[in-house]
């Protein structure tokens, strides 16, 4: 098993983490400020890519559209992130539909602008690479999983990185439980693990058996994330 497959996403991962005061200054000095309600797109797949958006707070789901019309979700993007970049610094369209999953407010900086700021500092460059790099493993694991796991261990892994994710803006609970911040429904559980919403009704079920989750109505607890993230290894052994 690859240390890739076992790492969790440590604490201050997300590109705005990784900004001084004055390099946070710089960037708001070149965009503007939005707010998007749930539900709204931030940005579409296949249109012409000419800003970056960073996260500020709220949620988002990264989203790509099949032939036969079918949703996959990609990612999950949160408070500090950065998203649609790899457009426009590729120079090309749009790959996938970002979405609010709740409400978001974020920073959004034209492409002419943001290239100018790496230019001027260029240290986030290496950055920006780093988050290529990890978001690269990140879909790795996810694949590794997927052809190597049954349902209940890939629901596993996938909560185990969400439970990793939301500890980097809500601490633990005292007995160390977290709770899932970004509010994904089942099927959008499903389509992070190419799994249907049947399967993942199953899944909880045996993870909430094995009392390693709660769940409620769009709020998932995970009780125990090392135990959880055991679980779920355990099938890329």
């Amino acid at each position: 098993m690859s240390p890739a497959a076992t790492r969790p996403r440590g604490a201050g991962e997300g590109f705005w983490d990784g900004l001084d005061g004055s390099q946070r200054a710089a960037l708001r000095r070149a965009g503007r400020p939005r707010h998007y309600p749930a539900r709204a797109p931030l940005c579409y797949q296949g249109e012409d890519s000419d800003h970056i958006i960073v996260i500020e707070s709220g949620w988002t789901k990264v989203a790509s559209a099949t032939e036969d019309g079918r949703e996959i979700v990609l990612a999950v993007r949160g408070p500090g992130d950065l998203v649609c970049e790899s457009a426009v610094l590729g120079s090309r369209q749009r790959s996938a539909t970002v979405t609010a999953l709740g409400p978001v407010r974020a920073l959004i900086v034209p492409a002419a602008r943001f290239t100018a700021f790496l230019d001027d500092h260029p240290g986030m460059w290496m950055l920006v690479s780093g988050t290529f790099v990890r978001r690269l493993d990140d879909a790795s694991r996810r694949l590794q999983a997927s052809v190597s796991a049954q349902g209940a261990r890939r629901l596993a892994l996938l909560l185990a990185d969400l439970a990793d994710l939301s500890a980097r803006h809500v601490p633990p609970a005292p007995d160390g439980a977290v709770e899932i911040a970004p509010p994904l429904s089942q099927e959008e559980l499903g389509s992070c693990i190419d799994a249907s919403r049947e399967t993942v009704a199953r899944a909880l079920a045996v993870l909430r058996a094995a009392d390693l989750v709660r769940t409620a109505r769009r709020r998932t607890t995970v009780r125990d994330p090392e135990a959880l993230r055991a679980f779920a290894v355990n099938a890329l052994d």
